[in-house]
């Protein structure tokens, strides 16, 4: 199985870029992210916001124009869908290998 070098995900990252499915501003992640992870994952305000730096960097997210001029909003890009996508076949992969194995 191939793996891109970004691989795996951390559990920020991804429910991060799940919660930007629909665009969202930082306050709006951090609830998203939480209800998404059933609340084990609490963002602190610092945390979102290099994480959302980092994920601009890699051009997995794009900030869109918005009603709200006080707050920036986001949304997903084709790419970080596609890594979306990557890190959930690895994780299927590895539940397949698990559930097999353990099954014996």
């Amino acid at each position: 199985m191939n793996r891109d070098k970004q691989l795996p995900l951390t559990e920020t990252t991804y429910y991060i870029l799940l919660a930007l499915v629909e665009p969202a501003h930082g306050y709006l992640i951090m609830q998203k992210v939480e209800e998404l992870s059933e609340g084990s994952v609490k963002l602190a305000a610092g945390t979102l916001y290099g994480a959302i730096e980092n994920l601009l960097k890699h051009q997995w997210i794009e900030a869109v124009k918005s009603e709200e001029k006080r707050r920036k909003t986001y949304v997903i890009t084709e790419a970080g869908k596609a890594m979306l996508h990557l890190d959930a076949e690895r994780m299927q992969h590895m539940l397949a290998i698990t559930e097999r194995l353990l099954q014996r």
